[in-house]
Order: structure tokens, then sequence, then C-alpha cells
């Protein structure tokens, strides 16, 4: 069954509420307070079955005072039942809710001309001439407009028959996108716990679902589904839907929070965005303090204008006019591109403004430039959702990541791509050569073929100041060349450089035809300090002394040794080097030890049996623990 969601608008007082209570039998006025004094102060809901259609009725408040809640009804509705009341017309707040509407691309709707049994029919005229010239131009210019009457029932079949045809008419919202409702209402209830309730923008929901509500990062699992008041397995986008919640309290979840797909969105406080201010506006400046209204959210914030503006002058934007911002949010919203969103004045609050999400999380680049608008002009080239659009914001978005590569993840919200869609939109721009997947990130080819040719560079130049290293440790030059970057995509580039043969890759990189070449001093050298190390044993010189009896001069022996350690010919320890030999007969001189029935064995028997000092047992002793052959206890080894 088809569902719909009918937000009402209107003056306070122009018979909102009257007419949802007529229609559907329900009272949408449910707090005591309203009741009392008579007026709509916050949303109210109920729902009328035309047929194999579900129409759910989202009642908003008419004063001025209460605007902020209309917007919360106003940002998940598919139709606007527009009510003005027969014997005033057009009033301030018809105006506005009608502007917030057309703000939002509200896509249709219908005009109900109420309290119609208090004027003749020269007053309903004239009532209709004044909606028409309200609505001319816009989305509602050819909307029906059906007088009525809920005293006396005048005229509500006929409007009945207006909501169904244009319910049937209604598009929907899109199914195959990630889970996303902008909660609206939170109550508990009794052996059940925390529920919220709201319009599914998109994507589905099912008990067992878990879910996160941001901003907060709370996860939550979906114990039960209601959708107009019957419980459902699925909820899809478009239905109104109650969600009985397990792991949160209600006093931790609040209107204004969404309900949303694990790691399909990330709160932000940034966001570029299309900016259209009403013709009856005060030009909106640059640094001005807005309240932002998307979703069922309000959030304070400042409004940046992009691009160049004249020396010494704020750049504005002027009444009726189009323009790019970047929108600096107080606190975290859930945005994603595409959205609609309403700008209203801070003081007093009215509404000024609306526009469309081009990037809710944007680089923290300079905006007063051409450079910025150009960049906000090309995001802004393709309706959102288009496949067309999806792809350009995508290259966009991956190469001013650079090198440090964009999440797939992030092309949900940015890109405004479904989760079912995104690894075919990701395979189109690779296959195109226009990005390049790298795990869970993109990037542009041409940072990963710059990386690789910087890592080529850089072994060549090692190689060739340095002939006797047998590389670069991989840690090293991954921090030295890309250390802003993304691991990841350095891997890819050195995994690129081994398989086509050009780079060794270990814990060293080195050129593939690198090979360790030792002048005629540095060969003399090498046997002269093996000879030395292997004359010493377990007692070898410091590097200066080695140096000397080597008869080579301390650069070279510091090369060579170095090499030598690399070869694991030589093994260090502290800051001693020993001939692997002599270690390796130590070791051998141990175990025969525990074979002639010897268990331990402390310094002190080390010193006389080897032969050597302190100096030199200590770390030897410790050696021989590293390398499992003693194991200390107390002041002496266990022979293992």
């Amino acid at each position: 069954m088809k569902s719909v969601v009918v937000g009402t608008a209107g003056h306070i007082d122009h018979g909102k509420s009257a007419l949802v209570r007529a229609l559907t039998g329900v009272d949408p006025d449910r707090l005591k307070e309203e009741k009392a004094r008579g007026i709509t102060i916050d949303l109210g809901f109920a729902q009328l079955r035309l047929g194999d259609l579900t129409v759910a009725f989202v009642d908003v408040p008419g004063h001025e005072r209460f605007v902020k809640n209309m917007l919360a009804g106003a940002s998940g509705i598919d139709l606007v039942l527009l009510t003005v009341a027969a014997d005033e017309s057009v009033m301030p707040q018809t105006r506005e809710h009608f502007d917030i509407c057309r703000l939002l691309h509200v896509p249709a709707g219908i005009v109900a001309l109420t309290k119609a049994d208090l004027v003749d029919p020269e007053g309903l005229e004239l009532a209709s001439l004044g909606v028409r010239e309200l609505v001319a131009g816009s989305f509602l210019e050819n909307a029906p407009i059906i007088p009525v009457s809920s005293r006396t029932r005048q005229g509500l079949e006929a409007l009945r028959v207006a909501l169904a045809s244009a319910a049937a008419n209604s598009s929907g919202r899109a199914p195959a996108g990630p889970t996303r409702l902008p909660i609206d209402r939170v109550f508990s209830v009794k052996g059940f716990g925390t529920v919220v309730t709201g319009t599914l923008v998109s994507g589905r929901v099912r008990p067992g679902d878990e879910l996160v509500i941001e901003p907060g990062g709370r996860r939550v699992t979906v114990r039960g589904l209601q959708v107009h008041g019957a419980d459902q397995r699925e909820a899809t986008a478009g239905e109104r839907s109650a969600v009985n919640l397990a792991g949160v309290d209600v006093s931790d979840v609040v209107r204004g929070q969404v309900l949303v797909s694990r790691a399909a969105f990330t709160p932000t406080v940034l966001a570029d965005v299309r900016i259209e201010t009403l013709p009856d506006a005060k030009p909106l400046k640059h640094g001005a303090r807005v309240r932002c209204h998307q979703g069922t959210a309000e959030i304070l914030g400042r409004v940046a204008v992009i691009g160049p503006s004249e020396s010494g002058k704020t750049a504005v934007v002027p009444p009726g006019a189009r323009a790019y911002a970047r929108l600096r949010l107080e606190r975290p919203a859930v945005l994603a591109r595409g959205d609609r969103y309403i700008l209203r004045a801070y003081s007093p609050p009215r509404t000024i403004a609306g526009g469309v999400v081009l990037d809710p999380a944007p680089p923290r680049s300079a905006i007063r430039s051409q450079a910025a608008v150009d960049r906000c002009r090309r995001l802004d080239e393709h309706a959102p959702g288009t496949a067309e659009a999806q792809l350009a914001a995508a290259a966009i978005m991956v190469a001013e990541a650079g090198a440090g590569g964009l999440p797939v993840a992030a092309l949900v919200a940015r890109a405004a791509i479904g989760p079912g869609e995104v690894d075919a939109r990701v395979e189109q721009l690779a296959q195109q050569r226009i990005i390049t997947r790298v795990g869970d990130v993109l990037v542009v080819p041409s940072v990963l073929d710059r990386l690789k040719t910087s890592i080529v560079e850089s072994l060549d130049r090692h190689h060739r100041d340095q002939p006797l290293s047998d590389g670069v440790p991989r840690e090293e030059i991954r921090e030295r060349l890309f250390g802003r970057g993304h691991p990841a995509l350095f891997e890819r580039a050195v995994d690129d450089l081994v398989q086509a043969g050009v780079i060794v890759a270990r814990d060293r990189l080195k050129r593939a035809t690198h090979r360790v070449a030792l002048s005629s001093d540095e060969e003399r050298a090498s046997f002269a300090i093996e000879a030395v190390l292997r004359k010493a044993g377990l007692k070898p010189p410091d590097a200066t002394t080695l140096a000397a009896e080597a008869g080579v001069s301390p650069a070279i022996a510091d090369r060579v040794v170095k090499l030598l350690h690399r070869q694991k010919r030589l093994v260090k320890i502290d800051t001693l080097f020993f001939h692997d030999d002599a270690l390796r007969a130590l070791k051998a001189d141990v175990a025969r030890l525990k074979e002639g029935g010897a268990a331990r064995i402390d310094v002190a028997t080390f010193k006389e049996r080897f032969g050597v000092s302190r100096k030199f047992a200590i770390p030897l002793l410790e050696y021989l623990d590293r390398e499992r052959v003693t194991r200390r206890v107390g002041d002496s080894r266990v022979l293992l």
C-alpha cells in the first residue's frame, strides 16, 4: 500500500487541526495546553485511508512563535495542504508557511479554503483570488482550491478526491538509500521503552536492525516497528514510522537527532550550499548569524558568502537572489548532498532564505575566490541524485582529497549515492581512469603515479649516496615522502613497483637493480674488521679501537660495520659488535654445559669460564636470555 505524508500549512486559527479532525476523526492536538488554548503548539499526527492509499497527516502550528515546530514537520512531507480561512484570506503566516514549502521544494499540494460556511459566494471568490495571487508561478499555481467547512462538512468529499489524486501522482522516496529518519518526537511506552517517530526520508527499517542516533554516535537496536499505528515487519522510505529502540533512554534522545544506518553519515559543522533569498527579505550579509533548519533540527550558525568581493565591502546576497555560501554551524548536524534547508533570521526570527546542500563536508579551503565559486557551480550543474551528478561530485571530491584519499563510505552523504550503488559508481569512474580504488579508499591516479616516481627517485639518490646500503627502511621512506597520505595508498604504490620489477620491498626498500658494491679500500676493510672481531671473540674492541686495529679510517670502518651488521655477519649487543661466529660458539659451549649436568650459571661462573670481565659478561648473558638459551632467575641463569 502506497503511503504519502501530507503536511498542513497556514495561519493560526485558519482551521488546520479542525480540518484534519474532520477528515480522519482523530484530534491532532494531543497536548493539554493545546486543548486549553485552542491552538496547535507542537506537531500533531493523524491518518486517513483512501482506497489503496494511506495519507499520513502532519499537523503543524500556525502561530509565528512556533514556526520552528512547523519546520520540523514540513521537512518530511510529500504534499502540502495549504489552509486559508475564507473569512480572512491570506495572512502573514500563510505567506511564511507557503515560502517555507516553496524553499523546501515540496513537489505538490492542495489549497483548502476553510470556514467556507462563514462567507457568501462573493467572499469565496475574493479569497480564491487572494490565494491565486499568492501561489502564482509556484508549485501550487495549478493546484485545486477547494472550499470546505469542518463544521458543516461541506467540500470534504471533494477534498478527499483531490488528496487521493495528488497522492497517487506523488513520486515517493528512495528505499534504496541509507536508512535515515529525522526524529520529530520521542516518548516512552510502558513495557517497551523508548520510541521515536518521524518520516523515513530514505532506506528501510526492520526489527533487529542495528542503527545509530546522530549526532552523538549512540548505537541502538530496533525492537519493534509501527507504521500508521499498526505493527509492521518493515518501514520503507516515505512512511511515517514509530520505532521502538533498545540501547537508549528516552532522556538521551531529542527532536533534531536522526536515526541512521551505521557508517553512512558523519555529523558536520560545515556545509557548502546554494542559497535562495526571499524577495521581501533583507540583504543577507557575509557572517550573518542565522537559524538553520534541516530535517527536524534547528541549529544556530553563520553564513559565509562564497566568492570574491569588492575591496573594503562586505559581501551580501540581495533579496530574491541566488548565491553560494558556506554554512558554519555551532553544533554538528546530519547533512547529505541534496538536502533542502531553511534559514531564518536570528532576531527577530523570520524566514529569509532556503536552498540545497551541495557538499556536507567541504575541504577547509579559502572561499573568497573565484575558484571556490567555480567548484560550487560544478557541484550544482546536475540535480543531486542523478547518475551524472553522483559521478561528477565523486570525481571532484576524490580529487580534492589528494594524498589523504576519500573513504568509499563518504560517497553516501557527500555525493548522494545510495549504499547499493556505490560500488557500481566507483567502478564506472575507475574504468575511465578518473579514480583508483585501494581497498576502502579512493584516490586520483596521478597521486599514485607521483608517489611511485618519488619512491624510485628517492631510492636512486640513496643508492648513489650510500652504495653500501641495501635500502631505506620502509617506514622511514613513507614518513618522508607520504607522511600525510593514507598508509594504504603508500602500500599500493610499493606493491605496484614490486609487481613491475622496479623495486624490492621487505623491511627495507631498494631498487631491484641495486647491488652492494665495495670499493677496493672497503673490501680490504671488510676482511680486516672481520679478522679483528673473530680474533677478539667475546671481548671485541670499541669502534675507535676497531678502526685502528683494522688499519682503516673511522668513516670507512663505520660504513663497513653497518653493512656487515645488515648482512648478519656481525651482531650488535649494546654498543659493541661481536662476530656471529663467536656468538654461535658461545651458545654451543653453554649447551655443552647443560649436557654436562650444569643447571645454572651466574655472572662469576660465566666470567671465569669464558675469561671475560663484567663489561662483557652482563650484555652477553642478556643476549643469551633474548636468544632463549638461558633464563634469568634471581642472580643466576637457568640453562634452557
